[in-house]
């Protein structure tokens, strides 16, 4: 299937900037980007689409997540982490079943095409269900079945998490033509045991397993972290050999300087989580540092119910203007800087070298923003309408691998009527 755009501005990227191509020309074939110019191809293709109007850019990354807790939105509003998690989270997720997962990460697959996010790192238990959506959808996804423990006396041999994560690896991992990955995941500190995180870590690589983590998303987590070990949750974790092999750490709100240089020294990636830690008031997290220091920062939703949406465009928002806001400096956070969180840099995260950045000779994972709109006129600085404001509901089209999944409020592989029937079953079961 060979496809081209004509009439578009394109965001690329160029010498540490992006820059915008204007009423230009790009070209698909198959699943990859097979031309980018303002001279029209002289060659046949399958469809011709009019971008006119429109930006063209990659699709997002949206490096945290946690698909059916779209379910469970709005739940335990303005409560800190500690309450909202133990007392009005885990009580409701103790009654998921497989048939609430999967209601629950199909609402959330539309939601993210519609908003223009092309991959995903998610961490949630029956993550096969996940993988089977996100197969039959054409989206990408790095999955995890997360690892906790809080019996002290569990052996590894004996954890049916650690079991199951395993299993899902064999089964799933560079399913659906590569789409599909699957990463390790231990949920916390908090919530595993030194004895079963040491055998899971051991496991993970083995296999040079890419491990997904939630760390010192609290003053609470990581000060409690220090006085049971003596150490900080990233030395915790790098004590038993955690980030040896492939590692990604979400939220670090708390982290300290001796922390940022582990994860300098180890290749470890951050998640930024702006949303996420506005709302649960966890704290501003030192992103410009860390990407000063040279460590690659992406960006995540974190899950709907202490977001409360998926919406990429959100958190590029967000990043953008707290930082700034905080620091009282309006150079901290640039709009490139961010939009590049949102893309390359999250599809490096990942393991997608050929993602995330409009090129040829790249994945076709794209979307167009629809500059028709009273709050993207005029077009004087694209960049800075993307970053500032831009909106989910502005994304006209997502792309993946080469094929449109969604078009002018049309999703071409998911049905939307049928899942929303779904969520409305599982809602009158959960609630």
């Amino acid at each position: 299937m060979k496809t081209l755009f004509k009439n578009a501005d394109i965001l690329l990227y160029e010498n540490g900037i992006y820059n915008v191509l204007q009423n230009a020309y790009l070209a698909v074939d198959g699943d990859k980007i097979s031309y980018i110019g303002k001279d029209e191809p002289k060659e046949s293709f399958d469809t011709v689409k009019d971008m006119s109007d429109k930006l063209m850019m990659s699709g997002f990354y949206n490096c945290h997540n946690h698909c059916p807790m779209v379910l469970l939105r709005g739940v335990g509003s303005d409560l800190p982490l500690n309450e909202w998690l133990f007392d009005k989270v885990f009580p409701i997720e103790d009654k998921l079943t497989a048939e609430e997962i999967e209601a629950g990460t199909l609402l959330a697959l539309l939601e993210m095409l519609a908003g223009g996010t092309v991959s995903f790192s998610d961490m949630y238990f029956e993550p096969q269900v996940t993988a089977k959506a996100v197969a039959d959808a054409g989206m990408k996804a790095n999955l995890t079945r997360p690892v906790q423990s809080f019996d002290p006396s569990e052996e590894p041999q004996d954890s049916f998490r650690i079991a199951q994560s395993l299993e899902l690896y064999n089964e799933w991992n560079n399913a659906a033509d590569g789409r599909i990955l699957i990463d390790f995941s231990i949920h916390a500190e908090y919530t595993c045991t030194e004895k079963i995180a040491r055998a899971y870590i051991e496991e993970c690589n083995k296999r040079n397993g890419l491990l997904h983590i939630h760390l010192s998303e609290t003053v609470k987590e990581h000060n409690e972290c220090k006085e049971k070990y003596g150490k900080t949750p990233a030395e915790w974790f790098n004590n038993l050999g955690a980030f040896d092999s492939r590692a990604f750490a979400a939220h670090c709100v708390t982290v300290e300087d001796s922390d940022m240089e582990i994860f300098l020294n180890k290749g470890v990636h951050v998640v930024h989580n702006p949303s996420s830690n506005m709302k649960l008031g966890s704290g501003f997290a030192r992103i410009p540092k860390m990407l000063d220091m040279g460590i690659n920062v992406a960006l995540g939703t974190d899950g709907a119910a202490s977001n409360n949406n998926l919406d990429m465009l959100e958190e590029i928002h967000l990043a953008s203007i707290i930082h700034n806001g905080y620091m009282q400096n309006a150079t901290v956070m640039k709009a490139d800087t961010v939009i590049k969180m949102a893309t390359q840099n999250g599809a490096v995260l990942q393991g997608r070298n050929d993602c995330g950045d409009i090129k040829v000779g790249n994945r076709a994972d794209i979307i167009a923003i629809s500059l028709d709109k009273p709050h993207l006129r005029p077009i004087i600085d694209e960049k800075a309408l993307i970053t500032y404001s831009a909106q989910s509901s502005d994304v006209y089209m997502t792309m993946v691998d080469g094929k449109v999944l969604y078009e002018n409020g049309e999703y071409k592989t998911l049905d939307q009527e049928k899942i929303y029937y779904s969520v409305e079953k599982a809602m009158q079961k959960l609630y």
